[in-house]
């Protein structure tokens, strides 16, 4: 509240000061949450592409493993991924988007070719092929996604938050500072009249003192006048 601030021109000044550094803070977060709003939205855009191509990939490798199993039977498909030796590596590394860091995925050995996929060409057909390259293009696509949702999450939540201090200075810290601004201003006018309205009655007062003396000292002079004049008279007598 203003009234618990001492109105003194040191606590103006300070307030002046954090005044302007809250105000400079707040341009400077509502740049930033423009800016991230921006990249978000080139992200979401991506997003878009990125869950099509998950859903299409999908749908090839169910209609591709469907396939499979129905030409060749469940236990061929099994025995044919169980082949499968060189599991594919994921490595992350982070990537700085406006100051937030998000993940960056790579990932190696998820395609193969026929000889790197561990069951015997012979022994298959192009049916399992065809569903072990869906499988690995989904996985791909998997694998996008989760590093472009993560940027996502990531990047909304770095928005909120700063929103949410935009928020604070703009409807709470801002108002409080200037109203103690204003309440000090007008309590320092207010102690800056009533001491010019002081000076006043003590300069009139000092006025009134120093014109009783001359009044009295003239009238000591009329006096002494008199008395002097009264006793010339009696000589002459």
């Amino acid at each position: 509240m203003a009234e618990d601030v001492k109105p003194t021109r040191k606590n103006l000044m300070e307030i002046k000061e954090r005044i302007d550094f809250s105000e400079r803070g707040h341009d400077t977060l509502e740049q930033k949450r423009d800016a991230l709003i921006m990249e978000f939205m080139d992200i979401l855009d991506q997003s878009r592409d990125v869950r099509t191509g998950l859903e299409d990939a999908y749908d090839d490798a169910q209609k591709s493993i469907n396939m499979a199993r129905a030409m060749e039977g469940d236990v061929a498909v099994r025995g044919a991924a169980a082949a499968l030796k060189e599991h594919p590596e994921i490595t992350t590394q982070s990537n700085n988007i406006m100051g937030v860091v998000v993940p960056q995925i790579e990932s190696t050995k998820v395609k193969k070719s026929l000889g790197e996929r561990g069951y015997g060409v012979l022994g298959t057909s192009a049916r399992i092929d065809e569903a072990a390259s869906a499988y690995e293009e989904l996985l791909e696509q998997v694998i996008l996604a989760a590093e472009v949702e993560t940027a996502m999450k990531k990047m909304l939540d770095e928005i909120e938050q700063t929103k949410r201090r935009v928020n604070a200075l703009e409807f709470k810290l801002l108002p409080d500072l200037y109203e103690n601004k204003e309440y000090i201003e007008q309590k320092l006018e207010e102690q800056e009249r009533e001491e010019i309205f002081r000076l006043k009655k003590i300069k009139a007062k000092k006025e009134e003192e120093e014109k009783a003396e001359e009044a009295a000292e003239e009238a000591a002079a009329k006096a002494e006048t008199e008395a002097l004049e009264a006793g010339v008279a009696e000589s002459d007598d």
